[in-house]
This record gives structure tokens, C-alpha cells and sequence, in this order.
């Protein structure tokens, strides 16, 4: 209990210790919300990693999707890795950087005001990301409770009080920057820390190999697979088609979500894309690809606790389960990692959320001519705002609310993704079809948490984004378009000449 113990308060200390340093941040709206567009390519790229990856991955899904999946989950890890990273930074990130600096945008919502002229689209974004992305950051607080639990015997509202308390401190304190450096520092324990955790269970079984061997004799009870031994150690699992949704929903998904598509907006430069791609690439791949691979070997651990009164299985219990076990060193180390995880997360939320209701729907909507200093401090009230609203909402989760947390990534990422995308690379992307884009995303996940014509919530996620991608093109070329003066100038951005070192660009000649 000393060890464990004493990790968390040495790093709690640090947390805040960073929130002061980084004070000097903060003096102007660009300094709170972007780090003043300065952020290097290792604090982009960790803050890229640690804002994706939380214990709602490490607990929740990594046990859930490794219970169904097995070690096939894995290709999760891998879509994470190349898809939710590698594309993200080489189709996104320097156009995110170029396009919103040129129309001196600082979120999401911002953008689509500015991008398709229309302050009714980025009032309607506003709204979006507040109802959507407040439990989502609710579920952040979840997947400790276990693991605290397991680890300490103290009350699970004691945890998230702490965890939220210290976040508040040091995102009020420090804003981007501060949540940034934290980011880096949190990114190191967290892939220390999973490599640890993965030797520690797999020597427990006997090493890798009698690991996979006795996954291997575990028969499916997945209908497709007639009961058949050794679905939960084949290349695609026993389930393909759902695995594949999950990987289209967990992967794809970031594209369109504001919290981690902001990390692009304060890039410093070409080099900070460069080495930002590579960095985040190879963090999603241990830390993503290591999380599922671990959850891949959660049936080795079933137990009659793992269940409900009903005989369901409780997903969230299988990984704190299997980590139970483990040296009290190694657990403190856990217990320290999923809290990096769930910290970042929750810090990059708060604070996605109080700067889009502050700048895109406080300023010049209800309150006029917002000084510099005024939004800075209204954005720092906010997080307060929205850290109290969604510990509320995680101490005692309605129904619909928990139901909610399930669509928030879908619905968010099925509204935004094919509006922003498009509107980085085509001037022919109209209003209506953004406006259809919204519709479509938040009607689809929406619905069928009540409708159920789509039986996984991930699927449904996952089919919002296809059908933005392919409904923003087809309703841009039926419907009017912007001025072409207009939408020329936006795009002359991408035209401007910069001298580059031939390190980087061999001559024309």
C-alpha cells in the first residue's frame, strides 16, 4: 500500500507543478487554447497518443473486444496505429494546421463557421460537441473504479473526486500546454507501464506460447464458428465482420473528432508533422496494439466473479481481474498508467469542450464584444463547468445517460468527419450537405439506440461515418455552391511558397 501510495502522490505533484510552469501559456486565447500554435513534435504527438487511448480503452474495451474477438482484437490495436494515426497525420495534419491558421480558426466549430460561411453551422457544431462529448468524458471516470478498487479497497467516488480535482487544477492553471506537457509525461508511464503489465500476465501463464496454446483449446461460442476450438486464436477471430466495425469506428473515428483533430491546429512546423507522425504511429502501436493484445487472453481468467446475477458477463471487471494477481509494484505501476490514460483524456475533453461553448457559442452570441482576457477566464470557469457536470454524471449514471456514453464517438465522428475532411481538400462542398452530415450522423447512432435496426451501437457508429462520406459529396453536387471568388481565396493558403532545406525537398532542376 506504500508503494502504491506514494506513485500516486508523486504524481499528482507533478501534475500540478507542471499547470504552474506552464501559467505563461495562458495570457491570450490562442496561448490557453493551442499553446500559442508552438507545440513540438513529441508534446503533439504524445498529446495526439494519450488524448485516443484511455481506460475506457485499457479497461473496458480491451476486455470486452478481447473476450469476443480473442487475439484477432489485436487488428484493433493495428487500425488504431495505422489508420486513427498514421493517415490521420499524413491526410490532416498539415492542411489542419494550414487552412485553420489562414482562417484564424480555434476549434471545430469554428472552422465550419468560417470554412462554409454560416454562423448557424457553427452553432449547431457547438451544440453538438457539448451534448455528445459530456459523457463521453463521463465515461473516462469508469473504467477506474475497478481498478481502484482492486488496488487501494477505497471507494470509487473518492477516485474520480481526486482524478478530477487535480485535472481541473493543472488545465485551469496551464491550459494546451500544460495538458500537453502532462500528455508526454503521462505517455511515458503509460508505455512503460504496458509493456510491463503484458510480461507480467503472459509469465503468469507460462510464457507466450502456452498462453496461445491453451487460448487455443477454449471452443467458440460464437454461432458462425459451430463451437469449433481455436477461433479465439485465428488471424481474423471468430466474428470478422463485427471486428471490422469496431476497427472502422475506433480507427476512423478520430478523424472526426474535435479533441484530437485540434491537436493539428497547434503543430509548430513541417519538421513537428514529420517526426509528430511517426511518434504517434509507433505510441498507438504498443499502446493500442498492446491493450488489445492483452484483453485477446481474457478467457484464460474466466471466473464466476466476473459475472452478474443474470449470468452476463461484466466486461469491465475481466482486465482489473487479470491484473489482480500481479506484484503490488506492478499494480501500483497499473493503477498510475490507466489514470495517465483517463487524466489526459478527460483534460483534453474539458477543455475541447469549455473553448468550442466559449468562443464558438457564448462570444457575440450571448455575450458581446468578449475581451481576450474575458474568454480565457470564461473558458477557465468552464472547466470547472465541465468537470463537475460529468463527475455528476459518473457518480450516478441514468440509464440513458450510460446509453449515451455508447454513441457519443459515433455520433461525433459520424456528424464531423466527412465535412471537415472534404472541406480541407474540395471547394465544391456546399452548406446543405454539411447540414446533411449532421443530420445523417447524429440521426443514425441516435435512432438506433432506440430502434435497434442495427444490433451493435458500434456498428451503427461505424455506418454514420460511411454514409457522411458518401451523402456530403452527393448532396454538394446537386445543391449551390459557394462563391468561387470566395472559396479560391480560402484555398490560396495551400499556395503560399516556403524555402525548405534540400534535406527536405530536392530542386526542380
Amino acid at each position: 500500500m506504500l508503494i502504491k501510495s506514494v506513485l500516486l502522490v508523486v504524481f499528482f505533484a507533478v501534475m500540478v507543478y507542471v499547470g504552474l510552469y506552464a501559467r505563461k501559456h495562458t495570457a491570450s486565447v490562442d496561448g490557453y487554447v493551442l499553446g500559442g500554435r508552438s507545440v513540438g513534435p513529441w508534446l503533439t504527438a504524445f498529446a495526439y497518443g494519450t488524448s485516443y487511448f484511455s481506460a475506457v480503452v485499457f479497461v473496458g474495451y480491451a476486455g470486452q473486444f478481447g473476450w469476443k474477438y480473442g487475439l484477432a482484437g489485436t487488428w484493433i490495436g493495428i487500425g488504431n496505429a495505422v489508420i486513427g494515426s498514421l493517415m490521420a497525420w499524413v491526410v490532416l495534419g498539415r492542411r489542419t494546421k494550414v487552412m485553420t491558421q489562414h482562417l484564424n480558426s480555434k476549434t471545430m466549430p469554428d472552422f465550419f463557421g468560417s470554412r462554409y460561411e454560416s454562423r448557424a453551422i457553427k452553432t449547431a457544431a457547438s451544440a453538438i460537441v457539448f451534448v455528445f462529448l459530456v459523457p463521453y468524458t463521463a465515461s473516462v471516470y469508469n473504467g477506474l473504479s475497478r481498478l481502484f478498487g482492486m488496488a487501494f479497497n477505497i471507494p470509487y467516488t473518492y477516485c474520480v473526486i481526486g482524478m478530477a480535482v487535480f485535472t481541473a487544477i493543472y488545465v485551469i492553471l496551464g491550459g494546451y500546454m500544460a495538458t500537453a506537457i502532462n500528455d508526454f509525461i503521462q505517455g511515458i508511464i503509460m508505455l512503460g507501464g504496458i509493456v510491463a503489465v503484458i510480461a507480467a500476465v503472459l509469465s503468469g501463464q507460462g510464457g507466450f506460447i502456452s498462453a496461445v496454446r491453451k487460448m487455443a483449446k477454449i471452443p467458440s461460442d460464437v454461432p458462425v464458428t459451430m463451437g469449433q476450438p481455436g477461433a479465439f486464436t485465428s488471424f481474423f477471430g471468430p466474428d470478422p465482420l463485427n471486428l471490422l466495425g469496431v476497427v472502422i469506428l475506433t480507427s476512423l473515428g478520430t478523424w472526426g473528432l474535435p479533441q484530437m483533430v485540434g491537436k493539428f491546429y497547434a503543430i509548430k512546423d513541417e519538421k513537428s508533422i514529420n517526426t509528430g507522425t511517426v511518434i504517434s504511429t509507433l505510441f498507438a502501436v504498443v499502446i493500442s496494439g498492446g491493450c488489445y493484445f492483452l484483453g485477446g487472453f481474457g478467457r484464460l481468467f474466466d471466473n464466476p466473479s466476473l459475472y452478474d446475477e443474470a449470468g452476463n458477463m461484466a466486461f469491465d471487471g475481466i482486465v482489473p481481474y487479470m491484473l489482480s494477481t500481479l506484484p503490488d509494484i506492478l499494480i501500483g505501476i497499473v493503477v498510475v498508467l490507466v489514470l495517465s490514460a483517463s487524466m489526459s483524456t478527460l483534460a483534453s475533453l474539458v477543455l475541447t469542450s469549455s473553448s468550442t461553448l466559449t468562443l464558438d457559442f457564448l462570444k457575440d452570441n450571448v455575450i458581446k464584444n468578449m475581451s481576450e482576457k474575458k474568454q480565457v477566464k470564461t473558458m477557465q470557469v468552464l472547466v470547472v463547468f465541465f468537470i463537475v457536470l460529468s463527475l455528476v454524471i459518473a457518480l450516478d449514471p441514468p440509464t440513458f445517460i450510460a446509453q449515451l456514453m455508447g454513441i457519443s464517438w459515433g455520433a461525433l465522428a459520424g456528424a464531423f468527419l466527412a465535412p471537415f475532411l472534404y472541406g480541407l481538400y474540395w471547394k465544391g462542398v456546399t452548406k446543405a450537405s454539411v447540414w446533411a452530415s449532421f443530420a445523417v450522423g447524429i440521426g443514425i447512432t441516435v435512432s438506433n439506440m432506440f430502434l435497434h435496426y442495427i444490433a451493435s451501437p458500434i456498428n451503427a457508429g461505424a455506418a454514420a461515418m460511411i454514409a457522411g462520406l458518401i451523402i456530403v459529396p452527393a448532396v454538394s453536387l446537386v445543391t449551390p455552391k459557394m462563391e468561387r471568388e470566395k472559396a479560391d481565396e480560402m484555398f490560396t493558403c495551400y499556395e503560399e511558397k516556403v524555402t525548405i532545406t534540400k534535406k527536405r525537398s530536392l530542386p526542380a532542376n
